[in-house]
């Protein structure tokens, strides 16, 4: 495993992480608890430090089960949670959870649920259409200057609001989708955040699991599973996003390596620290071996050529997840 600073200021985390979505059953699919633990120690113990959750991730569950097992070894852990993502159930943003004395109460009942009294990074989940993105800031800052948050981050953000927060107090991470499936951060975003000195943590870096390898068809996706309705896995387009992955196998398999580990050493090569989730111990152990691959330059650029930008089938997600990127 390789370490980094998180950002201009944060502390060395491993250059990649665990995304911990996957642990709370019902979200990817069923999931036991104590499958659960064993993946989550299983990345850690492969020198995995970076640990990324949220506390609508099964109402909690997954920050529960963190606080659980991760317990004793809190001071071994780069901690980072989320507030500020919950929907009605229209799929619409709860307004309000921006609010300075929100942004305290959801701080307080993570670190609960957590068994900690301190996270390294804090995110607004999604922006609060009701509150200006200053105000948010504000009572972030504040919560720094109080030494129960690290730094703070944004998720899913324009790059105009990201700047309006960093003016404010400066801003961690910031979280967006990202993988050779996605590549809209390329345009803007990256860029911004490397002149800001804001580390940039690309959540779904194996384009939702289709990276993986395990989803060949509708068939393989559980009743539960959120993805049945995303528009890259509907008909026709997964059948090409799979076909996608398929030439990355292959180009995988030349130099010795997953597709998941091509796609993240890409990731990792090109600064940023993908998050990657996994119900199976094999999969988190085999998915921290993306950060000791060797690959040269041209390797790379072979896979940026398989899937150029806009190559993956369907929509990202749908219209009312798309549309709330700036700041009111």
């Amino acid at each position: 495993m390789r370490y980094r600073s998180l950002g201009t200021d944060g502390p060395r985390a491993s250059v990649l992480g665990f995304g911990a979505m996957t642990l709370a059953p019902g979200i990817y699919g069923s999931v036991t608890g104590d499958e659960a633990a064993a993946t989550l120690l299983a990345a850690v113990d492969a020198g995995v430090t970076f640990v990324d959750t949220a506390d609508i991730y099964g109402d909690g569950t997954s920050e529960s089960l963190i606080g659980r097992v991760l317990g004793g070894r809190r001071d071994e852990i780069v901690l980072a949670t989320k507030f500020g993502g919950d929907e009605d159930g229209n799929g619409m943003l709860v307004p309000g959870l921006g609010r300075p004395e929100y942004v305290r109460r959801a701080l307080e009942a993570s670190l609960t649920r957590l068994r900690t009294d301190h996270v390294d990074l804090y995110y607004l989940h999604r922006l609060d259409p009701t509150t200006p993105i200053e105000e948010t800031a504000g009572a972030l800052a504040e919560l720094v200057r109080e030494g129960k948050i690290g730094g703070y981050g944004l998720s899913e953000v324009s790059a105009a609001s990201l700047r309006r927060a960093h003016a404010v107090h400066p801003v961690r991470a910031l979280q967006t989708e990202y993988s050779p499936f996605q590549r809209a951060p390329e345009k803007e975003l990256l860029p911004v955040c490397e002149e800001l000195g804001v580390a940039f943590v690309a959540y779904s870096p194996l384009g939702r699991g289709i990276l993986g390898g395990r989803v060949r068809g509708a068939g393989d996706l559980e009743g539960t599973d959120w993805r049945r309705g995303n528009p890259r896995f509907q008909g026709g387009n997964l059948a090409r996003n799979v076909a996608l992955a398929d030439a990355v196998a292959g180009l995988a398999a030349e130099h010795g390596a997953t597709t998941a580990q091509l796609a993240l050493a890409w990731l990792i090569d090109r600064g940023t620290f993908p998050i990657p989730g996994t119900r199976r111990a094999a999969n988190a152990r085999s998915n921290a071996g993306a950060a000791d691959l060797t690959l040269d330059a041209s390797v790379f650029r072979r896979l940026e050529q398989l899937v150029p930008p806009g190559a993956a089938a369907g929509a990202q997600a749908n219209e009312a997840y798309l549309a709330n990127i700036d700041a009111p």
